[in-house]
């Protein structure tokens, strides 16, 4: 096709399917199928493969894309993005209404429900969305426009090509996306995101947009914060007119008149909070006049226009009818409390971890009893306290393995009790499941169902038996076929590859997780070495301590341990380290990293330090070359400034490593 054609199907292939993406991710609705959008989508690929001189900014292609980027430029906001006094009561609420109306003469006021994620600016000049960028401080933000694109609910342009337009939205991410992260998170044997708003902030300031683009952001915008080329006179009516240009406004936004209204609107959204696919933490009452905002003012905080009701968190009474005990891969008895099911924050809950013999001895509980729970976060279920006892007494864990019978132990170091028995077959089922995880082994398709299966079928009884199975054997498996056989087999022979330091955390000794296995495989080079080593030269590394060392020395040498190290060997799995070093700039450097780092997660950074030679510690001392330093940064920080010690920001570091 020749290019004035191609631009012509080109232009006219964008703005279809622009088009029904805003059907489908705005306003809920479709007029094609998705093999037909697909198919559409497909063809404009083609054409911008052909001619890459006629992608257009806009074009939905552009949404997923882009290269990974070292660190995001700093964005000052024109206007300030001001957060809101939050109010926790309807007196409190009738109060603000009350100071309103002593100021200004009948006010209308605009109800909304107050969405818990991360508050983002989205900047449009001449219709086409130009930056995009976070909240921060409320005056200066991040440049997250690449991450921003791959949110499908915001337009990439509007029909009105207006010289300006600024509007202020909540990226957030659905509960059903959250969940299904951190059950992946758990698998892969990394800390999981505590709840979607965190989850949401954490996949907005990923460095690379396609790991963004996975996490399936969603957006409400709620705000106008200056606009060039359109008059409008109140906050319901911006919301409306950019609900017309496209945008997906908070839904629900109501205009009230009366203190009575606004409370029956808060109740209203407050019954509907749980069953939301998305988190909202309260309400926002606004004064809908923009000139009766500006005669009310600001506070040098908050505006006395505005105030968010929050709602307390949803607790309810049940009976604890059973304590439960399951035993972990490291021989850890954890107690879990099963009551009777309770509607909770959206969904019906009757679990809940009890942690350890401490905690049920401070909540006073036993089975029996009525016990107040709650769900932290509004997602993770939590027993609070005892809210009336019905038993005698405090719940006691058992002497003995619930499992295996072998009496368990317990240390000084510690408040959880073990089974000390390696051949218990909860500690074999779960070191199995955490050997194959993708954080250890990461051998796909060995979940925890074909664990089992495999365990019941007595094919396997360690880790080591992984490698002595056939797909011969394979297909014996209970709906096994040849090529689930093969795909499975192939996956257990690639992982004999795995660097070292997956095979260390695989093993799963205790106290040492996959960057404490990084320093071991640093250090000593193989799993000889590592083998060999004393408990000294273990606590020598920076960031090891007595107890870490002494359960490397104690583990690794145990018969078990060593009998299963050798049949691994056996197999020709990988014994030796490779470091990934880049060069050597760092050696000889000590760096601590303390607080909350703009754009990095902390072990994105110690990778980064140990591949430039370099040594991340988790203390100061006067041996330390470097703090690194984020928001929120502690004691750390203060410590490192009464020794005189380099403090350095993330920008600073970056420029360390260009």
């Amino acid at each position: 096709m020749d290019t004035a054609n191609a631009k012509k199907r080109i232009d006219e292939l964008v703005e279809l399917l622009n088009y029904h993406s805003k059907l489908y991710y705005v306003e809920n609705r479709n007029e094609i199928s998705d093999y037909e959008y697909d198919m559409l989508q497909n063809e404009l690929k083609a054409l911008e493969a052909e001619h890459p001189e006629l992608i257009r900014d806009d074009s939905p292609t552009q949404r997923v894309g882009g290269e990974a980027v070292s660190g995001f430029e700093k964005v000052t906001h024109t206007v300030q993005m001001g957060s809101i006094q939050d109010v926790f009561s309807f007196e409190e609420v009738n109060a603000f209404i009350q100071n309103v109306k002593a100021v200004v003469d009948e006010p209308s006021f605009v109800v909304e429900p107050k969405i818990d994620g991360l508050s983002v600016s989205l900047e449009y000049r001449n219709g086409a969305f130009t930056v995009g960028s976070t909240r921060g401080d409320g005056f200066v933000g991040e440049n997250v426009t690449h991450n921003l694109r791959t949110v499908k609910a915001i337009p990439m342009s509007i029909d009105e090509k207006l010289p300006l337009l600024e509007v202020r939205g909540e990226v957030y991410m659905p509960r059903e996306v959250f969940l299904r992260l951190a059950e992946q998170q758990e698998e892969n044997g990394e800390q999981p995101f505590k709840n979607p708003r965190n989850a949401a902030a954490g996949s907005l300031r990923q460095k690379d947009p396609k790991i963004t683009a996975k996490r399936k952001l969603d957006i409400f915008c709620f705000n106008i914060q200056q606009i060039e080329g359109h008059e409008l006179g109140s906050h319901k009516e911006s919301l409306d007119y950019i609900k017309s240009l496209g945008f997906r406004t908070v839904p629900e936004y109501t205009l009230v008149r009366t203190f009575e209204e606004i409370k029956e609107c808060i109740k209203k959204i407050g019954e509907k909070r749980f069953s939301l696919p998305f988190d909202i933490d309260g309400v926002v009452i606004k004064v809908d006049s923009f000139a009766q905002r500006e005669i009310l003012g600001s506070t040098a905080k908050t505006p006395r226009w505005a105030v968010a009701y929050k709602f307390p968190p949803e607790e309810k009474q049940t009976e604890l009818t059973d304590i439960e005990l399951n035993v972990g891969r490291t021989g850890a008895i954890t107690p879990v409390a099963s009551f009777k099911p309770i509607f909770l924050a959206g969904t019906s809950v009757a679990r809940a971890t009890l942690h350890n013999q401490d905690f049920i001895a401070e909540k006073n509980i036993n089975i029996g009893d009525i016990i107040t729970v709650r769900k932290a976060g509004d997602i993770i279920p939590e027993v609070v306290a005892c809210a009336e006892k019905k038993s005698e007494g405090v719940f006691r864990l058992p002497d003995v393995c619930p499992v295996c019978g072998t009496p368990v132990v317990k240390s000084d170091e510690e408040a959880a009790v073990r089974c000390p028995n390696v051949d218990c077959p909860a500690q074999i089922f779960r070191s199995i499941v955490h050997f194959a995880s993708k954080g250890a082994m990461n051998i796909d398709g060995m979940g925890p169902m074909i664990v089992r299966a495999l365990l019941e079928a007595k094919m396997i009884n360690s880790v080591a038996d992984l490698y002595a199975l056939t797909e011969g054997k394979l297909i014996e498996l209970e709906n096994f076929k040849e090529k689930s056989a093969a795909n499975l087999y192939n996956s257990i022979q690639a992982s004999k590859n795995a660097s070292l330091d997956r095979l260390i955390f695989g093993l799963g000794i205790r106290n040492i997780g996959a960057a404490s296995a990084k320093l071991l495989c640093d250090k000593f080079g193989d799993l000889d070495n590592i083998m060999a080593a004393s408990a000294e030269e273990i606590a020598s590394i920076e960031g090891f301590g007595d107890i870490m060392a002494q359960s490397v020395v104690n583990e690794l040498h145990e018969p078990h341990m060593v009998e299963l190290i050798e049949r691994l060997k056996g197999y020709g799995i990988n014994t030796k380290y490779e470091k990934a070093q880049v060069d050597d700039r760092f050696a000889g450097k000590t760096f601590v990293l303390t607080g909350t780092l703009p754009t990095m997660k902390r072990d994105e950074a110690k990778s980064i330090i140990e591949k430039y030679g370099g040594k991340a510690s988790g203390s100061v001392s006067k041996k330390t070359d470097y703090v690194l330093a984020g928001e929120e940064a502690g004691s750390k920080l203060t410590k490192a400034q009464e020794l005189g010690i380099t403090i350095i920001t993330e920008e600073q570091f970056l420029e360390m490593i260009k």
